[in-house]
C-alpha cells in the first residue's frame, strides 16, 4: 500500500461517507423499485447517479489501496443482512461496514500472527467468496 494515497483516500471516503449516510433514508425507498419511489417522491435518476458515484470512489479508493477483491462486497453486503433483523439501511449500513473492518483487521491478523503466513489476504476473500456465491445462487436469492 503506497502511504502516500491514505491522506487522499481517506478524504475521499469521509467526503462519500457523508453523503452516503444523508440519502441513507433514499437507499430504502430506491429498495422499493423504481416506480414507487418516484411515486413516494424521490428524484429517481438524481438519487441513481448518487449511489453510482458513492460507489465509484469506494471501489476505486479500496482498490487503490488494497488491490482487486471481487466478492469482498457481496460477503459483507449477505453477512449485514443476514446478521439484521430487517432491511433499512439505517442499520444495516454500519453493520456492513463493521464487519467489512473486522473481516480485513481481523483476517489480515490471523493470517500473519497466527498462521504465519505470508500470503495475501485477498486469495482468501475470493475463494470464501467464491463458495457464498455459489451458495447463495444454489438457494436462488441471487436475482
Amino acid at each position: 500500500m503506497d502511504g502516500a494515497l491514505l491522506g487522499y483516500s481517506a478524504a475521499a471516503v469521509a467526503a462519500v461517507s457523508v453523503l452516503a449516510w444523508r440519502m441513507r433514508r433514499s437507499f430504502d425507498v430506491l429498495a422499493l423499485g423504481r416506480d414507487t419511489a418516484v411515486n413516494l417522491g424521490v428524484d429517481h435518476r438524481r438519487a441513481v447517479t448518487a449511489t453510482l458515484i458513492i460507489c465509484s470512489v469506494l471501489v476505486a479508493v479500496s482498490t487503490a489501496l488494497v488491490g482487486p477483491v471481487t466478492f469482498f462486497g457481496l460477503l459483507v453486503a449477505s453477512l449485514a443482512y443476514q446478521l439484521c433483523s430487517h432491511f433499512r439501511h439505517t442499520a444495516v449500513l454500519p453493520i456492513a461496514v463493521l464487519l467489512g473492518i473486522i473481516a480485513l483487521v481481523g483476517g489480515q491478523l490471523v493470517l500473519e500472527r497466527i498462521f504465519a503466513f505470508d500470503t495475501a489476504l485477498s486469495i482468501v476473500i475470493e475463494f470464501v467468496g467464491g463458495i457464498v456465491f455459489l451458495i447463495l445462487l444454489l438457494r436462488g436469492n441471487v436475482k
